[in-house]
């Protein structure tokens, strides 16, 4: 001890005594009174080495907190001060108190050193600067650390041991409860199984997270969730579903039966955070196959997996099928490349006022930099014999498909309205529960009845709204489900080829009818388009398609009548040849009825004389030359034809037109009234 006080000098009296307590956890701090106590009886200590009790200073807004952590406010106001002299002396029950960490002791050694800071613990004081005194702080720290860690391995070998045996309790996802034996059991809650085994035949049914959602949400269905924090933890609550709490319960395990563990890895980055990282199955610390009850099978959880899988449309690389979508390429997302073997997309052009597809593999574009693709499939005779292949094959099942599509909408209907009458029914346990809350209180008690008495008839609103939508949504079920509705079902789909030309049905439900048959098509263009289409179950069936025309040989008029266009442009023009055209039921190469501008058209593409020339070159004149040789005004000469006295043909649709020569007694009585017309003047 007299060792220890030659340490204390002078100049660490004028300086503050800090002492540091700490503990790990908040349950220590509260369950472990008694090192608490030892560690605020060090200011004894402090006041016998020579300090006053207002030089000791303590700092314990550290407590509850690990000491491997260094975001730790009371150690680095710790630190701040010693490092600016502040500090004559470090109090602390232990090494471990002060940190569990070499980082952290290690700078507190070398500010302390610099700063000629002491240091004491249960077992002495040392001085930093001093190389043995600093050699066993040093050793201290390294074991202090290593303690921890081995607190730590002693505890994650229990837990993996535990978890191994898939006996490590572990929060359960909704729809799971634990029994009397700690053994996982499907939750007592009917309504809570009801809701659980309704969204995966809805994502089952729609093949989409998104679109179960929004069923759920059509037919006003809620969701349980279960309260993990506050006062309420434990609480189940209803709500409508969201497509995050859709994909966690598709995504986990659990509702599959099986049990796993470390499923995820955290690590830290350089700035502290913490970042967990999904790990791939076979990476997983423990998984156990058909551990406890679920909702689905393994198989389907996969299923489920890999539709999800096949509905992200971010650019991977990964050759994956998209989800169905709006357009009317039935091919979309099975459609192969038969040169590279890669996914093909779609492009849309307008025919007709018809979009028409396109099958274009853009891998030689996206992922070499080339300027063509490898393949450009025009997708209209590929879409046409795909639907015949399909009809041919689907009519046998028709009346089968017919008698499972009534049974399925019976089903989906009887589901929905018994989870929405669990709602009610929940509702009403909850109304029933505060009205015998509020009838057991005292009734001279107003404070506290005037409470009840609100959340009852809160509970009687909310029963009665309850009541309402239950209802209302009956009463559209039972039309869903009339008579002509049944029979509009069989009609359909005892005949497919009407099921499927009804515009009523939209493309991405063909598509998903397209995909209940077939894998993929690959597609291959050269002289001919190959189509091999792979069935489900392995079946192939190969079908070649001659190549398409070049539009130039596609929409061709037929020679007969171009022939009679060029007879009639002699005597007509552009618009009366249309109108004659139409008048005789000739149609265009296109099917439609002939119009000035398709004539004018025809006329520039087969080089035909227009109207004009022909008459040129049978020796008519324009107003203009025709007024030189009467001496008239092209004016006079227009009004002169109108009156009869001249004779024009039209050449254009403006009316405009070219003239013949009068004849030698035309041109004198012409003359005559030009020089009439000029004396009246005068």
């Amino acid at each position: 001890m007299l060792m220890a006080h030659e340490k204390v000098k002078s100049s660490h009296l004028k300086r503050d005594a800090y002492l540091y307590i700490r503990q790990s956890t908040l349950r220590q701090v509260f369950e472990n009174t008694e090192s608490t106590k030892r560690q605020y009886a060090l200011r004894e200590r402090a006041m016998v080495l020579g300090w006053t009790v207002e030089q000791v200073k303590v700092i314990d807004s550290d407590l509850g907190q690990s000491g491997a952590s260094s975001d730790r406010e009371g150690f680095k106001k710790l630190v701040g001060d010693v490092g600016i002299g502040r500090v004559g002396i470090v109090l602390g029950l232990e090494v471990s108190r002060l940190a569990r960490n070499s980082v952290d002791w290690c700078r507190l050694l070398e500010i302390c050193a610099i700063t000629d800071t002491l240091i004491l613990d249960e077992d002495g004081i040392y001085h930093p600067g001093d190389f043995n005194d600093r050699l066993l702080l040093g050793l201290k720290g390294t074991m202090s650390e290593a303690e921890l860690h081995i607190l730590k391995a002693r505890m994650r070998g229990g837990q993996l041991s535990k978890a191994r045996r898939g006996e490590l309790k572990i929060k359960l996802p909704i729809g799971f409860a634990y029994d009397y034996e700690d053994k996982v059991i499907l939750d007592p809650d009917i309504q809570i199984q009801s809701a659980v085994r309704a969204f995966f035949e809805t994502f089952e049914r729609a093949g989409s997270a998104h679109k179960a959602v929004r069923e759920f949400l059509e037919k006003g269905i809620m969701f349980p969730r279960r309260i993990h924090s506050g006062p309420r933890k434990a609480d189940v609550i209803w709500a409508p579903l969201t497509q995050s709490i859709a994909l966690f319960v598709i995504h986990n395990p659990r509702y599959a039966g099986a049990y796993f563990y470390g499923r995820t890895r955290t690590s830290k980055t350089i700035d502290g955070k913490r970042i967990s990282r999904l790990l791939p199955r076979d990476e997983w610390t423990v998984f156990i196959p058909d551990a406890h009850p679920g909702y689905i099978t393994w198989e389907q959880f996969e299923a489920n997996e890999a539709c999800l899988r096949e509905n992200n449309c971010s650019f991977r690389g990964d050759n994956r099928r998209t989800p169905p979508r709006e357009g009317p390429a039935l091919l979309q997302g099975i459609a192969i490349c038969g040169v590279c073997g890669k996914r093909m997309t779609v492009l849309y052009h307008q025919r007709r006022g018809k979009l028409i597809p396109d099958y274009v593999c853009q891998n030689n574009v996206t992922e070499h930099g080339a300027r063509t693709p490898c393949q450009r499939i025009p997708g209209a005779s590929v879409e046409r014999s795909i639907r015949e292949l399909l009809l041919e094959a689907v009519t046998p099942m028709a009346l089968d498909v017919a008698i499972s599509v009534q049974k399925e909408m019976a089903d989906r209907v009887e589901e929905s309205d018994n989870l929405r009458k669990q709602q009610v029914e929940r509702v009403q346990y909850e109304t029933d529960l505060a009205k015998r809350r509020y009838m057991r209180v005292d009734p001279d008690n107003r404070l506290v009845a005037n409470q009840l008495e609100a959340a009852w008839n809160h509970k009687l609103r909310e029963l009665s709204e309850a009541q309402e939508e239950y209802e209302r949504k009956s009463k559209e079920d039972n039309f869903l489900l009339d008579e002509k509705q049944r029979e509009k079902i069989m009609s359909l789909s005892t005949d497919f080829h009407r099921l499927w030309m009804d515009s009523s049905t939209p493309n991405r439900e063909r598509k998903r009818m397209v995909r209940l048959l077939l894998e993929d098509v690959t597609m291959t263009k050269k002289d001919r388009i190959l189509l091999q289409i792979r069935f489900k179950g392995g079946a192939i069936r190969t079908l070649k398609l001659p190549a398409p025309l070049p539009i130039g040989k596609l929409w061709v008029t037929d020679p007969a009548i171009i022939k009679e266009i060029d007879h009639l442009l002699g005597h007509h023009t552009d618009a009366g040849v249309s109108r004659i055209l139409r008048e005789r039921g000739l149609t265009s190469c296109d099917n439609k009825p002939f119009t000035t501008l398709k004539v004018s058209n025809l006329k520039r593409q087969y080089k035909l004389k227009d109207r004009f020339t022909r008459l040129r070159e049978s020796g008519m004149m324009t107003a203009e030359e025709l007024g030189i040789i009467l001496s008239a005004e092209p004016d006079t000469i227009k009004c002169w034809r109108r009156k009869g006295f001249l004779v024009g043909h039209p050449f254009n649709s403006r009316g405009e037109c070219l003239f013949e020569m009068p004849d030698k007694d035309m041109v004198e009585k012409l003359s005559a009234k030009l020089y009439l017309a000029g004396k009246g003047k005068r």
